[in-house]
């Protein structure tokens, strides 16, 4: 069969098609029938007995064992289980979104758990400082528990009176991420010859 004069050929580049291989055009791809990746660790989520609650309290528990490990000065295990908790933290917020589980309690209960885990460890660190003699240290302690507090009210009180606040100097992992470097690299912690617990109060 020939071409017709004025009548152009498409070829594979123009019509976005890919030549064949040897000749043999390429099968189309079977549509997908079953679920995907995120949907089967959803079902299995949904049909799990874990609650977001549980991790929540979960975290909120290894928190008081690092208060309690920092009363006792044992620092590198209190600033693993620090770590570990407030991982627990992050992931109780994400483990609620995708396994549908979230409740307006439990919602509650994880910004209510965040600020009495911090308040606690950081309450822990200031009696270490005060029974040290250290009065600078502890009277720091005391302001970043108050500045802790403060950005949650603030945050609380914008979104209710309809303001967007969502920046800040050192939100929550950012405290986080110094505070734990400051008890895995504190006097006594057994990781070399450090102090850092003092420097991380103060920042």
């Amino acid at each position: 069969m020939g071409v017709r004069p004025g009548h152009r050929v498409s070829t594979p580049e123009q019509t976005g098609r890919r030549r064949p291989r040897n000749g043999v055009p390429r099968r189309p791809r079977p549509p997908r029938t079953g679920p995907t990746p995120q949907e089967m660790m959803r079902n299995r989520l949904i049909e799990s007995r874990l609650t977001p609650n549980a991790i929540s309290l979960t975290g909120f528990a290894l928190n008081l064992a690092a208060a309690a490990l920092i009363v006792g000065r044992l620092f590198f295990l209190a600033g693993i289980a620090f770590i570990v908790g407030s991982i627990m933290d992050t992931l109780d917020g994400r483990y609620s979104r995708m396994s549908g589980k979230g409740t307006p309690f439990g919602a509650f209960l994880d910004s209510t758990l965040d600020r009495l885990e911090e308040g606690i460890v950081l309450i822990a660190v200031g009696a270490y400082f005060a029974a040290r003699h250290n009065q600078v240290a502890a009277a720091a302690t005391v302001a970043a528990v108050l500045g802790s507090l403060m950005v949650s009210y603030t945050r609380a009180r914008a979104e209710a009176l309809g303001v967007e606040c969502k920046v800040g100097l050192a939100t929550r992992p950012v405290r986080v991420v110094i505070l734990s470097i400051g008890l895995v690299f504190a006097k006594g912690a057994g990781l070399g010859h450090f102090e850092l617990l003092a420097p991380a109060v103060y920042v």
